[in-house]
């Protein structure tokens, strides 16, 4: 096996200090601004992004040690499979976000709808792309979420994650 090694490409700043009470998905961080502190270094990596709407944020869970294979999630009572959920603690503790861009100011870029708790290593940014991201042309089906997934906007992060 190869070893895999990711150096962060700055830090998301937000409002949310702890992870007690913080929105467990975007959808419930409506209007929630924040940032991103953007290593000086990859500024130039930034020219074209002000062009999307949204991206997507891949960054890595450094509040969770260790992993579960099942785990209990914000959304049910049941325990599930780590794989068929968005728990943070993960074999590989990586999250991924879609926010709103607001605006790039230098090495600084202006984000809104963030579910993310202050001081989140950032590992890779993306733009957000609906025609490649989200299935127009195929059913898309959301197994367990199906009848929950109406709860994620109300629904708020506890500690049952971190040790």
């Amino acid at each position: 096996m190869v070893a895999v090694t990711y150096n962060p490409i700055g830090l998301i700043r937000s409002p949310h200090k702890n992870l007690h009470g913080m929105p467990i998905q975007p959808i419930g961080a409506k209007g929630v601004k924040g940032r991103i502190e953007l290593k000086k270094e990859y500024e130039e990596g930034l020219k074209d992004l002000d062009g999307f709407s949204h991206i997507i944020l891949i960054y890595h869970f450094h509040l969770c040690n260790g992993h579960s294979l099942k785990v209990k999630p914000f959304l049910d009572n049941v325990k599930r499979g780590i794989f068929a959920t968005r728990a943070p603690k993960r074999p590989n503790p990586i999250g991924i976000s879609v926010v709103r861009l607001e605006k790039i100011e230098e090495n600084t870029i202006y984000i809104s709808n963030v579910d993310v708790v202050d001081g989140t290593p950032l590992l890779d940014i993306k733009p957000y792309i609906p025609h490649f991201d989200a299935s127009e042309d195929e059913e898309v089906c959301i197994g367990w979420f199906e009848d929950k997934n109406h709860e994620a906007k109300e629904k708020k992060s506890d500690k049952r994650f971190v040790d």
